[in-house]
């Protein structure tokens, strides 16, 4: 076996007992990688899972425990927990196994001791951005002589791919919020912070607490390593200023080390290419290229590289995605906005006239900040638990709206009262858990019912 980041690990959690709460694909990724490290494993969810999954785990001679009340397999024989990143630190067996001095790991960490200490690890995160960021630094990367790996928050656990990664690799890994809270010993060579907005406060309790985990993205880190930080977001400038990190600076607004020059994206002077030949466009997809160009730069990416990627690159799936255009309507899937600041993001995006498909898990927060951005919206549809919260806000906008139960719905009622030329935009600014697993689930059904409509 390759030299691993610490010498002790697997003595660490060999022979073992672990509790894995939360059976979603980190979940069920890590007790597949700790099963084969002699460690008894036990993994419980609060929801009935699929049965071929269920099998496979059991097959593995992994223990499957769906219950409610979690908190009743917590207990002191038990050497570990590893959460879900979404499981709140309120929850009640996370407090148990606090008050039985249980370590509480995620995937992310404990993955994070099987990787050879050579490989370099690129970390992005940002309340908007992650995805097309992480996206786009990974193809650009891998044009370099080098191996390189995707996972973390953009659909692959880091514990399904770890043991493929090996000495002098690159890691590439998008990191939500909800993963830094466990974050303990993890450290990045290189750290992004994409921009600072108020979201999942319902998860976090305040701005400033979200800020504190979103700034763990640079812990542990030295002047050896680097941050690229967005200049002209000032949250991010004060929330980065006593980090020792080496700081390099982008901004579609002014001046920076990665800048907008007129139609020209600027490297520390040095032109890398117009806008002109980026094929997705808006300030916020510029300013998304400027980090991936900061990064392919440091790594060697030559600029012809960089053009002709970037030339053809369509987008992330879930992200503003174009579906399909029919009887001269066009669809958008931007499944992915699970927030006020990402629907923005969408709205600002086009200046044709837009049918807006919004709704999902009420986590009470006000869809106020979307305001000023609802010039060209004609009807807003909202479907999900938050469907009436989103009828009240429509009509005190003036905006015409129509309610209904579920996303199919919201799409037919879209078609029928949409005219040519009009944009049908699922942008639901609100997480999908109320009727979707994911917001991949709920982004591929909207395809599917739009590439039937007839």
């Amino acid at each position: 076996m390759q030299k691993i980041r610490v010498e002790s690990w697997l003595n660490m959690i060999s022979n073992k007992k672990v509790l894995i709460l939360g059976m979603a694909r980190s979940g069920i990724a890590v007790a597949k990688l700790l099963i084969k490290y002699q460690n008894q494993i036990t993994i419980s969810d609060i929801k009935e899972q699929d049965k071929s999954i269920v099998k496979e785990l059991e097959d593995l001679n992994i223990k499957v425990i769906v219950l409610e009340n979690q908190e009743q397999l917590v207990g002191k024989e038990f050497d570990y927990i590893v959460k879900n990143p979404a499981i709140r630190k309120d929850n009640k067996a996370v407090l148990k196994a606090k008050e039985l001095k249980i370590p509480i790991l995620n995937e992310m960490e404990v993955c994070y001791d099987f990787l050879p200490s050579d490989v370099d690890i690129i970390g992005i995160t940002g309340s908007n951005g992650k995805t097309t960021t992480t996206t786009i630094i990974y193809e650009l990367l891998k044009t370099t002589q080098r191996n390189v790996f995707l996972a973390g928050n953009i659909g692959i656990p880091l514990a399904k791919v770890v043991e493929q990664i090996h000495s002098g690799d690159i890691l590439v890994l998008e990191i939500s919020d909800h993963q830094l809270c466990d974050m303990q010993k993890f450290k990045t060579n290189v750290s992004v912070l994409t921009n600072l907005s108020e979201v999942h406060l319902d998860f976090h309790g305040s701005y400033e607490q979200y800020k504190k985990v979103k700034k763990k993205i640079f812990q542990n880190h030295t002047e050896q390593n680097v941050a690229i930080l967005n200049k002209s977001n000032e949250d991010v400038l004060k929330l980065t200023a006593d980090i020792p990190s080496k700081k390099i600076y982008f901004s579609s607004k002014e001046i920076a080390d990665i800048y907008l020059d007129q139609d020209k994206i600027m490297y520390f002077g040095e032109e890398i290419l117009s806008t002109e030949n980026i094929k997705i466009k808006g300030n916020h997809n510029y300013e998304n290229c400027m980090v991936a160009i900061g990064i392919a730069k440091l790594y060697g990416v030559e600029n012809n590289e960089i053009k002709k990627f970037l030339s053809s690159f369509k987008g992330v799936e879930h992200r503003i995605e174009f579906v399909r255009t029919f009887n001269k309507r066009k669809f958008y899937n931007d499944s992915k906005a699970t927030n006020n600041e990402s629907t923005i993001i969408a709205l600002n995006s086009f200046d044709e006239n837009v049918i807006l498909l919004m709704g999902g898990l009420d986590r009470n927060i006000p869809f106020d900040t979307i305001i000023p951005h609802l010039k060209n919206v004609k009807w807003i549809i909202s479907f999900g638990e938050t469907k009436e919260k989103i009828r009240m806000f429509a009509e005190k906008n003036n905006k015409n709206s129509i309610v209904v139960e579920n996303l199919e719905d919201a799409v037919l009622k879209s078609y029928e009262v949409s005219q040519e030329n009009d944009i049908i935009l699922l942008s639901p600014a609100c997480a999908s858990w109320d009727q979707f697993p994911d917001f991949e689930v709920r982004g591929n059904l909207f395809k599917e019912i739009v590439n039937k409509l007839t």
